[in-house]
């Protein structure tokens, strides 16, 4: 089903059913939620996708896992073409499908299964190859790795306020002792929640929020030297060195659209 509303299709009696869409640069899906987990695809362009736990960012040729009823806002960096499978809670538990959001690689089967999947009826036979297909893809799913593209977010209402205003003018530059000072709070308090409940240090966050913004920008066509001057690095090799250091491989590798037909 291409360019089709999901919630048509939601109450389908059937384990999965797949969509493909394609977004003009810029689009923005305002916050929702849906009865089924998702596995959103993004074949080209960078989706940045934002709970209340807080931010993803999606390169081209991987997938975020969105469980059941988890309400989220997604921005489409640069023209962007999407395949998701729409998976009931109860074919996601069976698979140990994961219970929180996480971006996951593609392999080249997968990309085939999501790319094959979007041209079935939303009603395909039981029992034949389509349904097959269907489970094979739920199954792939599953296996695939998880990657270090997220930026949570604190519960502390004075803490999130401050990282969501960090994350959407993100800076290497900004120190603990100034949101500290923000917060109202000593350093060591500060320093202490913030570890809590987010599970890293605030300098370890700042990068991760720094680098996953750089993958937006670099996905709507910026330069690498432009973003890392507007992230506050102090050169292009800087930049690229703590790129490589916190996700495991150079800007090219998150952003090339690889062949998986």
């Amino acid at each position: 089903m291409r360019n089709t509303r999901v919630i048509a299709y939601e109450d389908t009696p059937r384990d999965v059913v797949a969509t493909g869409s394609d977004y003009p640069s810029g689009t923005i899906l305002p916050s929702h939620t849906h009865k089924r987990g998702q596995c959103l695809y993004a074949i080209t362009g960078v989706l940045t996708v934002t709970t209340a736990e807080g931010s993803w960012v999606v390169p081209p040729r991987r997938a975020l896992w969105i469980p059941t009823g988890v309400a989220h806002l997604v921005h489409m960096g640069g023209p962007t073409s999407t395949r998701s499978a729409y998976v009931l809670p109860d074919a996601a538990a069976k698979a140990n499908l994961p219970a929180r959001c996480t971006v996951i690689s593609v392999s080249p089967l997968l990309h085939a299964l999501l790319s094959e999947a979007v041209d079935l009826p939303a009603e395909y036979t039981l029992g034949d190859r389509d349904d097959y297909l269907m489970r094979l893809l739920v199954e792939e799913i599953a296996r695939m790795p998880s990657l270090p593209l997220s930026t949570p977010l604190p519960q502390d209402p004075r803490l999130a306020r401050l990282c969501q205003a960090l994350m959407k003018s993100p800076s290497v530059d900004v120190d603990i002792d100034t949101m500290a000072h923000k917060a109202d709070m000593s350093r060591r308090s500060f320093t202490r929640l913030f570890r809590e409940q987010t599970g890293m240090s605030f300098s370890h966050w700042r990068q991760q929020a720094c680098l996953l913004a750089a993958l937006a920008r670099l996905g709507h066509g910026q330069s690498v030297t432009r973003v890392a001057m507007e992230l506050g690095y102090g050169s292009t090799s800087a930049f690229t060195a703590a790129f490589r250091r916190t996700l495991g491989a150079p800007p090219s590798h998150y952003l090339a659209a690889e062949d998986v037909s």
